[in-house]
């Protein structure tokens, strides 16, 4: 008999880490997708939610990386071929580039830039500025800021480009090739137990 128990899947802590955290990166494309058009005290408050969400992309991502590095990782199915097992580890590793690399890019934008408005997350906690480069000389600070920015939108670009490919390979898996790779992330997909006295 096949059980739900026998079907290889990534432990809760990392089910958890994994939607949590895309959830909130899926919540913070769609809100910097408003930027263009928000005024006034929407626009503050759309911004603060981008950072809020931001730096918790950024310290759940510390901790998962953390907890990845102590846990098991369940083996890939043994339908899966060679070059879809290097596919996945490539995605995996942009993943968590994009994670970190992000959130960072994002915090160096706020803490470079001359306005000043400070980071509260939602709206209780007070997010200090990057120490180091928020004390550079006004030119430095400049040069900094720009490349901060232009790092911030081609990481997004990446990022809407690792989670479509990623979203469509999961799809693949779950409805071409039926081999319940999806279901290490969602238990509930894991094949039902077979009775083999049926």
């Amino acid at each position: 008999m096949q059980t739900k128990g026998d079907f290889a899947r990534f432990n809760y802590v990392a089910i958890f880490f994994h939607w949590i955290v895309a959830a909130l990166i899926l919540a913070n494309i769609l809100i910097a997708w408003q930027f263009s058009w928000v005024q006034g005290p929407m626009r503050l408050l759309a911004f603060q939610a981008h950072k809020s969400i931001g730096i918790t992309v950024l310290l759940l991502s510390v901790l998962r990386i953390l907890w990845r590095a102590v846990s098991t990782l369940p083996p890939f199915p043994e339908t899966m071929r060679s070059w879809e097992k290097e596919a996945s580890k490539i995605v995996e590793k942009g993943f968590y580039f994009i994670m970190l690399a992000l959130p960072l890019s994002g915090w160096a934008i706020v803490s470079t830039s001359d306005l000043g408005v400070p980071t509260i997350l939602y709206g209780v906690v007070h997010w200090p500025d990057i120490p180091v480069i928020s004390t550079l000389p006004i030119d430095w600070k400049l040069r900094a800021y720009g490349t901060s920015v232009d790092a911030h939108h081609l990481l997004a670009k990446i990022t809407y480009a690792l989670v479509a490919f990623h979203v469509l390979a999961a799809l693949r898996h779950q409805f071409i090739k039926r081999d319940y790779v999806l279901a290490r992330m969602i238990p509930s997909l894991a094949p039902r137990p077979v009775d083999l006295r049926e």
